[in-house]
């Protein structure tokens, strides 16, 4: 047994002062291989196994863990996700209710860069939802968006402060309808209200970046340019008035803006595969109206069944007088497919 403590006390001895000295560590592996055929040859006359088990065991245990380095240069991740709704009444439901079937899909594309001190974040983000109602000759939108966020940081010293540069686009897909009644046949009227580039907004602006992780920042721009753009078609209807179709005066196709900004993004794990992501954007317009600030947040709780399966809830709402008086509320929830690159 003495030989045993012996060779126990001689590996703590040498793994002691290898790890004090960086410059050994790649020698390692070689020489715990070296120790384990001397450990093997001490013990091979041992009648007792479980200690030769035991030091094995050690050996495992005190190995160096390997040092994760962080990834430099390009960066890319991409998520898409296909969810799906589906109701259903048969002629004897007293309950009241309209049999639909909805689907929804979305794709997120991440591109960053990082080098020294300096990052580069890109995403791009983009959904569209419909959805079936019984007894109506056209599909409802449930979402529609595309989005691009570009971030350029320098970092200022070792804080988590940036010098920082950001362009934003945001946008649909589609065309985008007002639906009402006709008094007479009680059928519904689509009248279009929007489509693709109309409206669209463009942000611009330098600022500074607080960014502890990617899982949470917050960027400042006191400096923000804005400009939305429209189809000049919406904006000589006939009972629009100046400001009336995204703040954009009759007759124009555009609207320049000039205010401050602010974003912030946080992503946290509340449960084991179940992950919160808040979203805050505030902008508000220093030439007209500023206390009037336009907000769009949105909450999305993800919940992985596995690594195909997933579950989605989305809660959106929007603030923009220029649009409309009030909040703009949106809600998605379903279960489906999720595929990850």
């Amino acid at each position: 047994m003495k030989r045993i403590f012996l060779a126990v006390f001689v590996l703590f001895l040498i793994l002691k002062t290898s790890g004090q000295e960086k410059q050994k560590v790649k020698y390692l592996d070689s020489i715990q291989v070296n120790l384990k055929r001397s450990l093997d040859s001490i013990l091979k006359n041992t009648p007792n196994e479980l200690n030769t088990i035991i030091l094995k065991q050690k050996l495992k245990e005190i190995s160096p863990k390997k040092i994760k380095t962080e990834q430099l240069g390009w960066k890319t991740k991409a998520v898409y996700s296909l969810l799906f709704n589906q109701s259903a009444f048969n002629l004897d439901w007293q309950g009241g209710g309209t049999s639909n079937i909805a689907g929804n899909t979305a794709l997120t594309f991440e591109f960053n860069y990082k080098r020294n001190n300096l990052v580069w974040d890109n995403k791009i983000l983009s959904d569209y939802g419909l959805t079936f109602l019984k007894g109506e000759n056209f599909a409802r939108k449930t979402n529609d968006r595309i989005e691009f966020n570009s971030r350029l940081g320098q970092r200022i010293g070792q804080s988590f402060w940036n010098y920082s540069l950001f362009i934003n686009f945001r946008s649909q897909f589609a065309k985008g309808y007002r639906f009402t009644k006709d008094p007479k046949t009680e059928e519904t009227i689509r009248t279009e209200e929007t489509h693709f580039f109309s409206p669209a907004f463009i942000q611009i602006g330098p600022g500074l970046l607080w960014k502890k992780s990617d899982n949470l920042n917050i960027n400042i721009a006191p400096v923000t340019a804005r400009i939305i753009l429209v189809d000049k078609q919406f904006t000589n209807i006939e009972g629009y008035k100046d400001g009336d179709y995204f703040g954009v005066d009759t007759g124009k196709s555009s609207r320049f803006e000039f205010g401050g900004s602010l974003a912030a993004y946080n992503k946290f794990m509340v449960l084991k595969n179940v992950t919160v992501e808040n979203l805050l954007n505030l902008y508000s317009n220093y030439i007209e109206d500023p206390a009037n600030i336009d907000i769009d947040y949105t909450l999305t709780i993800n919940l992985l069944v596995n690594k195909y399966i997933t579950g989605s809830f989305v809660f959106q709402a929007i603030y923009d007088d220029n649009a409309t008086t009030g909040f703009q509320i949106r809600e998605v929830i379903g279960l489906g497919l999720k595929y990850q690159f």
